[in-house]
């Protein structure tokens, strides 16, 4: 008997692994499926940002590693754009408790489910439902991950946006150095690799404001490029440069 689809529109999915084969094997497997849609696929972080920027796909299913832009750097700036759902080889606890910080609403390990159960996985993220197996062995407190990921799932981008501002300055160890919330957003975005562009899309602001956002950044963390603020926000200066 086949399938009934769900109510409600097709759930549009934005695929992102380097593997050709990973990638037209999902891809075949949820379009199978008649209340899901493979919208773009993405070979890294990168291509997976642009794509995500341009279609606002319902749902990301993102690998870890991948060449160029990874995973985790582009995680920070998917979130804002889609509910992300890791889909990876990688089953280290601490890859897993980083990607839920950067904003992943779940974590699926392959060969560590079935198609159903990934289908199902899939889903659950319309019905803002987190999902990360026991079987990681990752501990979390419930208040500082699901119960927040479920509020943004399936709301605006704008919402989403103002969602992850809060939950990255809640990563331990995160130095404020005075920036606003809105600050604290756009440098979380310069560090996963966004152009001025990109923020301005995610952020609904145009690229001056960013600009002017960026100059402010720079003179709170007394940077002169991007790649020095970004080195002063993750914690790894190097000596010689001021805090």
């Amino acid at each position: 008997m086949p399938e009934q689809a769900l109510p409600g529109p097709n759930l549009r999915v934005l695929v992102a692994d380097d593997n050709p084969v990973v990638r037209a094997g999902l891809a075949a497997l949820l379009d199978g499926h008649p209340d899901l849609e493979v919208v773009a696929q993405a070979a890294d972080g990168e291509e997976a940002i642009t794509a995500a920027t341009r279609l606002r796909p319902d749902v990301v299913l993102l690998d870890v590693r991948m060449p160029g832009t990874d995973g985790l750097t582009a995680l920070p700036a998917l979130s804002l754009l889609a509910p992300v759902m890791m889909l990876t080889y990688s089953r280290e606890p601490e890859v897993v408790a980083e990607a839920l910080r950067r904003g992943a609403v779940g974590y699926l390990v392959h060969g560590e489910f079935t198609a159903a159960e990934l289908i199902s996985a899939v889903r659950e993220v319309r019905h803002a439902k987190t999902t990360v197996p026991d079987s990681l062995g990752v501990s979390y407190e419930p208040n500082d991950f699901p119960s927040h990921l479920q509020l943004v799932v399936g709301q605006s981008s704008k919402a989403r946006s103002g969602f992850a501002a809060r939950l990255h300055r809640r990563v331990p160890n995160r130095l404020n150095f005075g920036l606003s919330s809105r600050e604290v957003e756009v440098m979380d975005l310069i560090a996963s690799g966004m152009s001025n562009q990109q923020i301005a899309a995610a952020c609904f602001i145009s690229e001056k404001t960013v600009k002017n956002h960026i100059n402010r950044i720079f003179a709170k963390l007394h940077s002169s490029s991007r790649s020095e603020a970004i080195a002063h926000w993750l914690g790894t200066a190097r000596e010689g440069w001021s805090r």
